[in-house]
């Protein structure tokens, strides 16, 4: 019998071709607000929807966990203080946006009965990489210790999107999470280096190699990591490679495709408390034995 090998649709992965491309096309490879032709009216419409939402539930805004500026929680608990927390963090290529800009994303969730948290980071080129790495580490310190005060108690599932997908899988290891939902993330961060991103970020030989979630050892927990079809082929094959990597080592987590779906459009699956992601994250809770069910 013959076996016959289907030609894959995504397009190729620029990086293959990386020392032969000029600077236009490094950067384009990594541009996802000039990809996206209404990218513009997307953002608007969701930083729209998060004010009226903190509008909506002012309680739990602006709660400190470190002395930075942008180093605070956005907190949105449901009745039971025992639900389990889906902690967001919000990307920007760790060097634009706040957590105040994704709130509207909590509504689904907290109509599912989830409380959410929504921690902030220094932004560089005030913060390297590395900073931003530790302070989320410090915030899920902060949310462990003190969560209980401010209504949420339960497991905590991490998750992020574009930057923020690259920071959660950074910290699925942490003590308080026991699973992660990692979105449109970035996992090697050597190309990077080469884009205009880097003017801000100055990325170092260090960070390179020990915040690359690709180039570290696998975390045995679950991750679920989702990428947009229609998303730029470096954050698809990075997905792709990262969730490969994952399944050799055998630990759990699915690869999450979404059809259509471009870097900005893909937080759609947060609409609804029967949204893509909200559903995403049940099934990892899901995959959880019971004894875990609680922050430490």
């Amino acid at each position: 019998m013959t076996a016959f090998l289907l030609d894959d649709p995504t397009p190729r992965d620029p990086r293959l071709d990386w020392p032969s491309l000029d600077q236009k096309a490094r950067d384009a490879s990594y541009d996802n607000t000039n990809a996206v032709a209404d990218s513009a009216e997307r953002i608007a419409t969701r930083n729209a929807a998060a004010a009226r939402y903190r509008a909506a539930h002012p309680a739990g805004l602006d709660i400190p966990y470190a002395a930075g500026e942008r180093t605070g929680f956005d907190l949105f608990p449901v009745a039971d203080a025992q639900a389990p927390c889906f902690v967001f963090v919000h990307g920007g290529y760790w060097q634009r946006n706040a957590r105040a800009d994704f709130a509207g994303l909590a509504a689904g969730l907290n109509a599912a009965g989830w409380a959410v948290a929504m921690p902030g980071y220094t932004l560089a080129p005030e913060a390297s990489l590395a900073d931003i790495a530790a302070e989320i580490g410090t915030s899920l310190d902060w949310l462990a210790g003190e969560g209980k005060a401010h209504g949420i108690g339960g497991p905590i599932i991490l998750s992020g999107w574009s930057a923020g997908g690259h920071l959660a899988a950074l910290h699925l290891g942490h003590r308080a999470v026991v699973a992660a939902l990692a979105i449109s993330g970035v996992y090697d961060l050597a190309p990077i280096r080469d884009t205009y991103l880097n003017e801000k970020l100055s990325l170092t030989d260090e960070e390179i190699a020990t915040l690359s979630p690709l180039r570290l050892p696998v975390t045995d927990k679950p991750m679920t990591l989702a990428y947009g079809s229609r998303e730029l082929p470096a954050l698809v094959h990075d997905a792709r490679r990262f969730h490969a990597l994952r399944a050799a080592a055998h630990v759990p987590g699915a690869l999450l495709p979404v059809p259509g779906a471009d870097h900005f459009s893909i937080l759609d699956g947060f609409t609804g408390p029967d949204g893509l992601f909200v559903r995403a994250a049940r099934e990892l809770l899901d995959t959880i034995p019971p004894v875990t069910h609680s922050a430490p």
